[in-house]
């Protein structure tokens, strides 16, 4: 993948963004007026926590040269969906303790439907050279309603060092993962290791694992039109590979509760061979201070489907302006500070952050130091968005509640399913 298909399809995606704009320029004019664009002073941004301290760096450094519109942090819960909450009630009760939300790229939607977030002025936030699926998750019909900042894609980390050892490949196909397995857990020193780690607790980690099945299997939960189609064969096969994956042993019993930190804790203790990741695991697996056993032990590959390369779902951060802002001004130029390319290489270049600008993806210095990131960008660009609706909070819990008893062997997977279409449509008919 070169950033050039990229930026073709980015300038797609910046034209239309353009039409938009000539067509409602005065609106955007008077809306600017509104939100405030002389109201400067200190800027609040709520956001997960900042596990690579390479957050607190920027804004130190944007603190020093605004030294009357400082930022500070409010780290909200690891988990995305306790952190969704706590937006969402902040919101609800039109508290401006919030600025600017870092917002997972499924709750624009949301959130901009709710007013909770305040359409951002076209003529500042230019989407030109800008990944498209990023932009796409900006926008609530047809506006632009946050700022792309992370991008992401879900990739499978490998024990390069045991892989060779065994003399097999990186698995492109769930049955090649597991042929992979078989024959690395016979080694000596892979005899107190297991195949394979996914974030399967009950959270958002599940929804995204279990989408990224389905569509490996070439399935998908919603269609084209937005209508859910939980209950199809492709679903079904999605699914199948979860449950069996737990039966037969190629997924640990403990991967049942893990999220994020839980896989990347295990697989940096030498206690994974194989593990579905975001990319900023790259850096904190490859630390020298004693806290990794894997450091230049192991690659990344696409993750493997079920009959080829399977398809991510795509992630990222997304960042917008609080409906209920004191200092909208100055919490918009921050924003534009921290997508800037310098922020986002930044981001990358310390913390393996996924950077949502394509001509960062094609620089040799960087790819020579992140030699994912070919691997990174083809798994961007084939992702798949979780579903664009309004009520993503309820759908998200609705896969959850299904999927979750299934793969912990309490549920029947036909059974589940059926009321998860169910409950989709009832869902997204209201």
């Amino acid at each position: 993948m070169t950033s050039r298909r990229i930026l073709q399809a980015a300038a797609v995606a910046a034209t239309a963004a353009l039409v938009v704009t000539a067509c409602s320029s005065n609106g955007t004019d008077k809306k600017d007026a509104k939100q405030g664009s002389g109201d400067r002073g200190p800027v609040t941004l709520a956001t997960g926590k900042d596990t690579s301290g390479n957050l607190q760096s920027l804004i130190d450094e944007w603190n020093t040269a605004h030294p009357k519109e400082k930022v500070t942090i409010t780290e909200l819960p690891t988990s995305a969906d306790a952190q969704r909450q706590q937006m969402v009630q902040n919101a609800q009760v039109k508290s401006d303790a919030y600025s600017v939300l870092g917002l997972d790229v499924t709750w624009t939607a949301e959130f901009a439907a709710n007013r909770w977030i305040d359409e951002l002025p076209a003529s500042d936030f230019p989407l030109d050279g800008l990944l498209p699926s990023a932009v796409d998750t900006a926008k609530y019909r047809g506006k632009v309603y946050a700022a792309p900042y992370q991008s992401n894609g879900g990739m499978l980390f490998y024990r390069s060092d045991l892989l060779k050892k065994a003399k097999v490949q990186a698995p492109t196909t769930w049955s090649e993962l597991a042929d992979a397995c078989k024959k690395v857990l016979k080694l000596r020193e892979a005899s107190k290791m297991s195949c394979y780690g996914g974030q399967f607790d009950k959270y958002e980690g599940l929804t995204v694992n279990f989408s990224e099945a389905v569509q490996s299997a070439g399935g998908e939960l919603f269609g084209d039109n937005g209508k859910p189609t939980a209950n199809t064969p492709e679903v079904k096969a999605g699914l199948k590979w979860l449950v069996d994956g737990f039966k037969d042993g190629t997924f640990p019993k403990e991967a049942l509760t893990y999220q994020e930190e839980n896989g990347r804790e295990a697989f940096q203790a030498s206690k994974l061979v194989f593990l579905r990741q975001w990319p900023y695991v790259w850096n904190l697996a490859n630390q020298t201070d004693g806290s990794s056993k894997v450091a230049d032990k192991f690659g990344v590959a696409p993750l493997p489907g079920l009959n080829g390369p399977g398809s991510s779902t795509l992630g990222g951060l997304n960042l917008a302006v609080s409906a209920f802002a004191k200092h909208k001004a100055s919490a918009r130029d921050f924003i534009k500070y921290l997508t800037a390319e310098k922020a986002q290489r930044s981001n990358l270049l310390n913390a393996a952050v996924a950077p949502t600008r394509a001509d960062l993806y094609d620089e040799p210095e960087l790819q020579q130091k992140f030699p994912y990131l070919a691997t990174l960008g083809t798994s961007i660009e084939s992702a798949r968005p979780r579903p664009k609706v309004v009520r993503y909070g309820d759908v998200t819990t609705a896969i959850q509640d299904a999927v979750y008893p299934v793969i912990s062997g309490k549920a029947d997977a036909d059974t589940a399913l059926a009321d998860l279409q169910k409950k989709l449509e009832q869902i997204t008919a209201e």
